[in-house]
């Protein structure tokens, strides 16, 4: 009897474990089939993929849409300068944070309920885009790389996450025992909570890393220089542009070539602009 019931609580948890390992599995793909699509979508004959005879393999190999993206100048020089703004971006981001989340997780830090609440205010109350474009252009940041990192140097929501995770992480045990030894608080902080805190440290990578490489309404604001234009900027206006031409073309072929061009360079340019962020 005893034996009887163990097996089948073992046939249980077995066929428990095979209905997540399905659902999972078709989690997953629903999840990934979308940029599968894109990628298979980007090689394959857009007459093709507009008539949906492509589905899970790629038809008729057609590379134009990669080569005509490459052989724009704008294109290239637009991604590289997205890099350069999401790696200084970033940088500027984590010396700004990393430092003011530690300070705010210590409790000997006079005033920090207030420092605390002084952060928060602009998390529910913030001057709005007039008046920071004003305090962009008195700070003479217009038209410059750092109208687009120093505004947005500090998040307060991933300022909060960093010092909630000092304070769990580096407690006062640890503090007081380097001090000890006649550790300061910088050399705490650079010497042992850095090397303690690669896990968050990450996570504001990614997290200021992403938002800096999506964005592109701030450089509208704040940028006139088509040569300093970021990457999701010029593809906007690629795409809006290439909307405009083939509206107004008469001839049938061209505009069809041209339609046909467009959707090949829409399916590329979102796999190189997604690219950097899964990578």
């Amino acid at each position: 009897m005893v034996r009887g019931k163990r097996r089948k609580h073992l046939d249980g948890d077995k066929m428990f474990l095979a209905v997540c390992y399905v659902f999972l599995v078709g989690m997953l793909a629903i999840t990934f089939y979308p940029l599968y699509f894109v990628v298979i979508a980007s090689v394959s004959d857009p007459a093709k993929v507009s008539a949906g005879a492509v589905t899970f393999w790629p038809v008729g190999i057609n590379l134009a849409g990669y080569k005509a993206v490459w052989e724009d100048s704008r294109i290239v020089r637009s991604f590289l300068n997205s890099v350069v703004y999401t790696a200084t971006g970033t940088a500027v981001n984590l010396l700004l944070t990393v430092p003011a989340a530690y300070a705010l997780s210590r409790p000997d830090l006079r005033g920090r309920k207030f420092f605390m609440i002084y952060f928060m205010i602009p998390m529910f109350v913030s001057g709005g885009m007039i008046p920071t474009y004003f305090v962009v252009r008195q700070l003479r940041l217009l038209n410059s790389m750092w109208s687009l990192i120093l505004p947005v140097g500090v998040s307060v929501y991933n300022l909060i996450i960093a010092r909630t995770f000092f304070a769990s992480t580096l407690g006062k045990e640890l503090l007081d025992a380097a001090r000890m030894d006649g550790c300061s608080n910088t050399r705490f902080l650079l010497w042992i909570g850095l090397p303690l805190s690669k896990a968050i440290i990450a996570i504001l990578v990614l997290y200021y890393g992403v938002s800096h490489w999506n964005s592109y309404f701030t450089a509208m604001l704040y940028i006139s220089d088509a040569k300093k234009f970021p990457f999701q900027l010029v593809l906007r206006e690629l795409l809006s542009q290439s909307q405009q031409v083939t509206g107004v073309m008469q001839d049938q072929a061209q505009l069809l070539y041209r339609q046909q061009l467009s959707e090949l360079m829409k399916y590329a340019l979102i796999i190189i602009s997604s690219l950097p962020v899964l990578g």
